[in-house]
């Protein structure tokens, strides 16, 4: 008589992968930031500059920028 070591059967995963599943709020997450970025971008638009001479002073560091980066 043999005897014969009892086997354990695992469920195996499917041929595609792993059957990973999200939480819902793992979906809902990125689709909030994503609208709560669109509303900051949006809303910037009809902000004014405190300081007048605050595009003189972007143009001056652009211009550095630049002649910085054509050496």
């Amino acid at each position: 008589m043999t005897a014969h070591a009892p086997t354990r059967h695992t469920p195996r995963p499917a041929a595609g992968g792993a059957d990973a599943r999200l939480p819902w709020w793992a979906a809902v997450l990125p689709v909030i930031a994503f609208a709560a970025l669109l509303a900051l971008l949006a809303g910037a638009g009809g902000a004014e500059a405190a300081d007048a001479g605050s595009q003189g002073y972007l143009a001056d560091l652009l211009g550095r920028l630049w002649e910085l980066l054509s050496r």
